[in-house]
């Protein structure tokens, strides 16, 4: 698939939010940027940059098992709609990951105004990124992915979350009278 211009801009603004952003901090690092460290928000941070890295690697492991990936092929080949696992939860796991490991790790280990801001503007490019992918995993998937759009959210995990165990729910009150039922007879 040929990338827009306009694509391209958007990954290379990615790219350099990233870099600037990244917890390793170039920025505090050379000494350019002085910031305050807070033991407990460092701690806070490994954590969200492990839950985000942990995201970020979902579709390495998940597309090549569940994605009908062909033999030899990255995971970027995927053939089928996967929409278990973390992707029962949330559509863009990777993308969601690198908001956890990369802006909101990085204001943890380095509070700062800067990253803040910074932290804002890649998650609004993300997010904007987000609805271009959709377009694209629609016009790949069809009606199912539309639907699928509708079950799982794009990048709100707390919500994915809360729809995956309404989801469950109704199942598991079935089973239940179907046992009360069994049981009174």
């Amino acid at each position: 698939m040929k990338r827009s211009k306009i694509d391209i801009l958007w990954m290379i603004l990615i790219t350099v939010l990233a870099i600037v952003c990244f917890p390793a901090n170039p920025l505090v690092l050379t000494g350019i940027l002085e910031t305050s460290f807070y033991p407990v928000l460092f701690i806070i941070g490994w954590v969200v940059w492990a839950f985000g890295f942990a995201l970020v690697l979902a579709p390495i492991i998940m597309f090549p098992r569940r994605g009908g990936v062909p033999k030899g092929k990255t995971f970027v080949h995927t053939t089928r709609l996967v929409d278990t696992g973390i992707y029962s939860v949330v559509r863009h796991p990777q993308y969601t990951g690198g908001v956890y490991s990369i802006f909101i790790t990085t204001l943890l280990w380095y509070p700062h105004w800067l990253f803040a801001v910074l932290g804002v503007i890649g998650t609004v490019v993300i997010y904007l990124s987000i609805k271009e992918e959709d377009k694209i995993m629609v016009e790949k998937f069809g009606d199912d992915y539309v639907r699928y759009m509708q079950r799982v959210p794009g990048m709100n995990i707390f919500l994915g979350i809360i729809r995956a165990i309404r989801r469950k729910q109704p199942h598991q009150n079935r089973e239940r009278s179907y046992a009360d039922a069994e049981s009174k007879k």
